[in-house]
């Protein structure tokens, strides 16, 4: 059992008073060993930061889903947006994260060094309008990001076909969380018994698909915030659930979400994208897993309209992302972790973002004991 006073938290402000209250209610109801997973990686960062995982209980095993989507985006996809970078006449555009995203080779920032149009664009809103001013050039904008990021993308595609543009193409990765985490549960002997899932995303899509996924495999979800309060609060509310037996889904985070979501955000979404099956870097195919734009909007697809061949190197063999994203392993039972897997070399999925697993550990636990 944890000792409160010996907890030495972040510098940040937190509500000491309050986490010390919601510790001591989830020893007080956990009376049995339950593992449960935080699955987006912004969850992941507020428990090491502050050191929540030091205040609860030694029967909660916390186990970190995939919940980045730089870390999912397969490698074959960077590369990809590698080589059309490189094309004649491109401006390519993307955020300033994705320049040091590193490809089987080289990263954008290198080819950018080398000559290529690679520009830091923030949306592909402010692309398409780079777009309308440079008609005799073609512009890609890139994008990686959950469903929280999926209806900009919709609109600018949108917004390009209703201005009859044919310079201005769309190179997304958008994961789909709720179909990883059925990936997740489906896994054979899952040790996940319980699920905090990412308000940020709910707050687009709902919590009503997450109810299927609950009755599905038996499993309670809490729709829980990022901040410490929010993610003790939500851990509280999921430990109770599995002691009383409830397989249901709760909602924590009603601020920000509701049932059936942004109903305008998604009516936008659902007509220019659909789900198809795609594959999860350090996963694998994922049913369902991602959004593509649809056959109409065909014109505005960056893989389409530049159908290059890329070669990628597979992942370390010893790289062990896939039992850490499936809630088997962590970091730390790594033998490569902090020493040839490290942020400056990443040999897996999981160390590849700031926002990843291994990253994360790295940051706040290997850091800190070196």
């Amino acid at each position: 059992m944890f000792a409160w006073k010996d907890v030495d938290f972040s510098p940040q402000k937190v509500d000491t008073r309050k986490l010390e209250k919601l510790a001591n209610k989830i020893v007080s109801v956990s009376k049995r060993p339950w593992t449960i997973m935080e699955v987006c990686a912004g969850q992941t960062r507020t428990m090491l930061e502050h050191k929540l995982d030091q205040i609860i209980p030694d029967n909660i095993n916390l186990v970190h889903g995939p919940g980045c989507a730089i870390c999912a985006t397969p490698l074959s996809k960077i590369d990809k947006a590698i080589e059309i970078a490189q094309q004649d006449d491109v401006v390519f555009c993307c955020s300033g994260e994705l320049l040091r995203l590193k490809g089987s080779r080289v990263d954008l920032l290198e080819i950018k060094a080398g000559g290529a149009d690679v520009r830091v664009v923030p949306s592909p809103l402010d692309c398409l309008a780079l777009a309308r001013k440079e008609p005799d050039k073609k512009f890609v904008f890139f994008t990686i990001g959950f469903e929280t990021k999926a209806e900009l993308n919709a609109l600018s595609v949108w917004q390009a076909r209703r201005l009859g543009l044919k310079n201005f193409f769309l190179l997304p990765s958008i994961p789909l969380v709720v179909s990883v985490c059925n990936k997740v549960l489906k896994s054979g002997q899952s040790p996940v018994q319980g699920v905090l899932c990412p308000g940020e995303v709910c707050a687009v899509t709902g919590y009503s698909n997450y109810e299927r996924v609950a009755r599905k495999y038996d499993v309670p979800i809490v729709v829980s915030g990022y901040e410490p309060v929010d993610l003790m609060e939500g851990l509280l509310a999921c430990v109770k659930m599995l002691e009383s037996g409830r397989t249901d889904i709760k909602n924590i985070f009603r601020r920000d979400v509701t049932r059936d979501g942004n109903k305008q955000a998604k009516a936008l979404i659902n007509d220019v994208f659909e789900m198809v099956d795609s594959d999860w870097r350090g996963i694998g195919i994922v049913e369902n897993g991602a959004y593509s734009l649809k056959e109409e909007y065909a014109a505005y697809d960056a893989e389409r309209a530049f159908p290059l061949t890329v070669e990628s190197r597979p992942d370390a063999e010893f790289c062990i992302a896939n039992q850490i994203l499936l809630g088997f392993k962590k970091p730390t039972d790594c033998p490569a972790f902090g020493k040839s897997c490290r942020p400056s070399d990443p040999q897996g999925s999981t160390m590849v973002s700031n926002q990843g697993t291994c990253f994360t550990y790295y940051k706040f636990l290997h850091d800190q004991e070196h």
